[in-house]
């Protein structure tokens, strides 16, 4: 493809949550930072570069050449449109990658089973700061949302998007090792916040009007961090009012990437967007790292017998 579609994939309904199931706020603006930079600085100390964490079989860190990444965009080829319903591109289809113009600019979480006869990435999670986004114009939530107040955000911003595990790996450990590395980048490139774009699966709005309305109601990010889908793509999620809404029942739709999110101290955006092509209905997420939960830090951040790289120490 030769540049970017607005109507690209963000980040796999098909994805495991990054957090517990309750979260208790640290105390203090800069409480989760201090553990989480402790976190960071030991992992980077102990293995001599940062995102080189191992469980087991399994090891994440940062693709490190073009064909790492190229394999990359084959496992989300292969979530995306074999096992999704997404349509890919001709030149998608001839190449059997998904691939975007912001790719090049941007960094690439992997996760590699050395479990096989030959390493394997099994998941991959796509990440990009503001060089990134300057090289080539924009962040890629800014084909779907107006970002200007998480431009104007006085620090560094960090965009996450194209995240998915293959299905086999859909359980805790691989999430475990994503979000340790995603912590350690955050607090070594001194993230202070992150954002981007989570689907929905399908395009009826209405046929997920609870999970909208519950979004709107009650995860609304604050104002001044709070971008508003583009006009000419702007869904309204208030489809229910407060009272009409089961929040249990609503929480339990959503997937588990978006209820991850919530737990570590997310909101959304103004607005929900259809994405025909992705078959989906797509927020915006924005989490100030200042603000990740307590119980995101204990679940993510521990040392775990086989998890090596942060020790329960720095937690």
């Amino acid at each position: 493809m030769p540049g970017p579609s607005p109507s690209s994939h963000r980040q796999s309904v098909a994805h495991a949550s990054p957090a517990g199931e309750t979260a208790t706020v640290l105390h203090g603006p800069h409480a989760g930072e201090s553990i989480l930079r402790r976190a960071a600085e030991t992992t980077i100390r102990k293995t001599g570069r940062p995102w080189s964490l191992r469980a087991g079989s399994l090891e994440v860190r940062m693709a490190v050449d073009e064909a790492e990444v190229a394999a990359a965009q084959r496992l989300r080829y292969a979530v995306f449109y074999r096992e999704m319903t997404a349509r890919p591109t001709a030149a998608m289809r001839h190449a059997e990658r998904d691939f975007d113009a912001f790719d090049p600019v941007a960094d690439h979480l992997l996760v590699i089973d050395h479990g096989r006869d030959s390493d394997r990435v099994v998941g991959t999670y796509r990440l990009m700061r503001r060089g990134g986004a300057a090289r080539i114009g924009r962040f890629y939530s800014a084909d779907e949302y107006d970002i200007a107040c998480l431009l104007a955000f006085p620090g560094e911003i960090l965009e996450l998007g194209r995240s998915c595990v293959l299905a086999p790996y859909r359980t805790g450990t691989a999430m475990h090792l994503l979000w340790r590395a995603i912590a350690a980048h955050v607090f070594e490139r001194q993230v202070g916040l992150m954002f981007g774009c989570a689907s929905i699966a399908g395009t009826d709005p209405d046929r997920v009007a609870e999970p909208l309305a519950y979004l709107h109601h009650f995860h609304r990010a604050p104002d001044p961090w709070r971008p508003a889908a583009l006009p000419e793509r702007y869904t309204a999620m208030d489809r229910l009012p407060v009272d009409a809404i089961d929040r249990r029942g609503a929480l339990m739709r959503l997937p588990p990437l978006i209820k991850g999110y919530l737990r570590l101290g997310g909101g959304v955006g103004d607005g929900a967007v259809i994405d025909p092509q992705f078959d989906t209905t797509d927020v915006c997420i924005v989490i100030r790292t200042d603000c990740l939960t307590n119980r995101y830090l204990r679940h993510y951040l521990r040392q775990e017998g086989h998890l090596s790289g942060i020790p329960a120490a720095a937690v």
